[in-house]
C-alpha cells in the first residue's frame, strides 16, 4: 500500500513524539534487525528507526530495504532517523485521514 503525502504528513506529526526504537548500524539491516523490526512493527504500527550511516543516499536505501523486507511504508526521512508504518491486520490504533 503506497501512502499519500496527506497520510504521511499525518504519520510524520504522530512520529515527532516517539524515540527511535530500532538502531540499524553501519553494518546494514542484518537479519536480526529485520526481526526486531517486524516486532516493533507488530506492537507499534508506527516507528522510528536510527540509521547511522553519514551518506544520505544511503540512508534512504536503507529504509527502502528495511521497510520493503517488513512490508512497511516510509513516511519520512529525517536526518539519520526514518519513520516506519504497518498497519495492524487485527485492531488498528492508526486511523489514517
Amino acid at each position: 500500500m503506497a501512502l499519500t503525502s496527506k497520510q504521511r504528513q499525518y504519520l510524520r506529526g504522530l512520529a515527532h513524539a516517539l524515540e527511535p526504537i530500532v538502531r540499524v548500524g553501519r553494518a546494514g539491516a542484518s537479519p536480526s534487525v529485520v526481526e526486531e523490526t517486524k516486532r516493533s512493527l507488530a506492537a507499534h504500527e508506527l516507528i522510528k528507526v536510527r540509521i547511522e550511516s553519514d551518506d544520505s543516499a544511503q540512508r534512504k536505501a536503507l529504509a527502502e530495504d528495511l521497510a520493503r523486507e517488513c512490508s512497511a511504508d516510509v513516511a519520512g526521512n529525517i536526518g539519520k532517523l526514518a519513520i516506519l508504518y504497518r498497519a495492524r491486520d487485527e485492531d488498528p490504533e492508526i486511523e489514517l485521514p
